[in-house]
């Protein structure tokens, strides 16, 4: 009795503790400048997608740790033109709000008209078509009050105030600079809040680097004039007192208040891996915001966050597991499945075997175009994926397979490629820059399935083979450091995608993807 007592005991400690901590980042992989809003119990949350379709990932959630993607808010051509969309282009840093049984996401499409939002009475539905607005700049915000709905932005690099109508987009008043920030470099992501009588204006400064940073000013009225912090930041790892934290870059940020009066803050971070450099692009980040009555917010005690938060925390839900193996047999992939600027829908198919079908084109992986190329995130530093790949019907020089893509000039690729006489090759293949190299090439004795397999580390990915789907052979390794952020420029992350291409217009090549496993860490 006195063992079942003692483990009952046990249970219940491990339980509330379990509601006393979490692990950072929440949302791990390329989700940057997450938005967040409250409706009731539910929290919804989006993040930016520059170049890739659909765009602005949408993720629920019951207690801010644990989410699920429910969908993307641009999903339709008429919402979301990429057509010709440089790398880091596209969409730019969305936000979210809720007022009166609508919600509203608006954001930025540099590679298009600007500013511009899109609002729903089911965020799982069908969003609006684009309604665009004339204020400039980026990282576009919502504030509603009594009726009226307040937008900012950060045009000429200072944050600007106006009155829109939110569903015909008529901008009702002037633009007014209403803080020019603290002095630090590209003021942007302003979000406005009200609490206690208190207008407060938070924004990034810095640059999305290592001297990222938050600041927050405040006024007794929406339009100014607002009174800096004197406490500013409230956020950054710029400090010494973060110099060797395995989180960098923390910065664009937003707020919500929990039902139970809870303060919250999302924001961007990333966590840098061989040496100085990060390939997972910048993440979504949780911390916990004490906000006392008439004062300033001060985020997580002394303005850094951590990777394990030891912290109170709303009523956790459970977790579901997530799936690590995809068969392609749904007839529809998921929502963390997206495709390089608008697809061209009739170069994917599912078909009744339960494989993905991709039809090569002669559109490579290094044109501003939208190659036959669909991906996932890479989540973890430390991973594993593979799949299993049948190229059919080729023409010399046609190929498909897996790729470690950061842009269109920064990849790595492992493909089966069709050669002379009937014969097939594994070719490992880089391009980075101007530099465009065959690592290595194995001929095949016989055409069928490949597998093909990826393991990442903070170092290396080693890419592999096999004939049997078990016995792997090492082909090549190749450097984390030269696809990172820091080398290649860039706000995006690495993407784990899979992709046919052709020399030729009249190839009636296609391959079939069994499979896609991914494992992290």
């Amino acid at each position: 009795m006195r063992n079942i007592i003692l483990l009952f005991i046990a249970l219940n400690i491990g339980y509330i503790y379990a509601q006393e901590s979490y692990q950072n980042p929440v949302i791990p992989g390329f989700h940057p400048d997450p938005s967040v809003c409250r409706v009731d119990d539910d929290f919804y949350l989006v993040t930016s997608s520059f170049e890739y379709f659909p765009g602005v990932p949408l993720f629920h959630s019951k207690d801010l740790i644990h989410w699920t993607q429910i969908g993307h808010c641009l999903t339709r051509f008429s919402q979301l033109k990429l057509t010709n969309c440089p790398p880091s282009g596209g969409i730019y840093a969305p936000t979210i709000r809720y007022d009166n049984g609508v919600f509203y996401m608006v954001t930025t499409n540099v590679s298009d008209k600007g500013n511009f939002l899109v609002h729903a009475t089911d965020p799982k539905g069908e969003w609006s078509d684009p309604v665009w607005l004339n204020q400039g700049g980026i990282d576009p915000s919502l504030y509603f009050e009594d009726g009226k709905c307040y937008l900012v932005s950060n045009p000429e690099n200072c944050i600007n105030l106006c009155q829109i109508n939110p569903m015909t987009g008529e901008q009702l008043t002037p633009s007014k600079k209403i803080w020019n920030g603290t002095g630090g470099r590209y003021p942007e992501a302003p979000h406005i809040y009200k609490k206690d009588h208190w207008y407060y204006l938070m924004i990034s400064e810095g640059g999305t680097e290592y001297g990222h940073k938050v600041t927050i000013a405040r006024s007794r009225h929406i339009d100014g004039p607002y009174t800096g912090n004197p406490a500013n930041p409230i956020l950054t790892h710029i400090n010494a007192n973060a110099q060797l934290n395995p989180i960098q870059g923390t910065g664009h940020a937003d707020l919500v208040e929990a039902k139970d009066g809870s303060w919250w803050m999302v924001c961007l971070a990333f966590r840098p891996q061989s040496g100085s450099h990060h390939l997972l692009g910048r993440e979504t980040f949780l911390a916990p915001v004490r906000w006392d009555k008439n004062a300033w917010p001060v985020v997580n005690g002394d303005g850094t966050i951590s990777l394990q938060m030891n912290v109170p925390t709303l009523p956790q839900s459970p977790e579901t597991k997530k799936i690590t193996r995809i068969e392609f047999n749904k007839g529809k992939l998921g929502p963390e499945w997206v495709y390089l600027r608008n697809p061209k829908p009739e170069n994917y198919l599912t078909t009744s075997e339960g494989t993905l079908r991709l039809k090569a084109t002669p559109i490579h992986l290094k044109d501003l175009d939208s190659p036959t190329f669909i991906a996932r995130r890479q989540e973890h530093i430390f991973f594993t994926a593979s799949t299993s790949v049948k190229l059919q019907d080729a023409f010399v020089n046609d190929k498909a397979g897996i790729t470690v893509f950061m842009n269109n000039h920064s990849h790595y690729d492992l493909v089966v490629e069709q050669k002379p006489d009937e014969e097939q090759a594994i070719v490992l293949h880089y391009r980075l820059g101007s530099l465009d190299h065959i690592e290595k090439e194995i001929p095949l004795t016989e055409k069928g399935e490949i597998q093909f397999q990826i393991r990442g580390d903070k170092d290396f990915y080693t890419f592999s083979y096999a004939t049997n789907g078990k016995a792997f052979q090492e082909i090549g390794k190749m450097n984390t450091r030269y696809l990172s952020s820091e080398t290649t420029g860039g706000f995006t992350g690495i993407m784990l995608g899979l992709f046919a291409t052709s020399e030729t217009a009249s190839s009636n090549a296609y391959v079939d993807f069994d499979y896609f496993d991914y494992l992290g860490k």
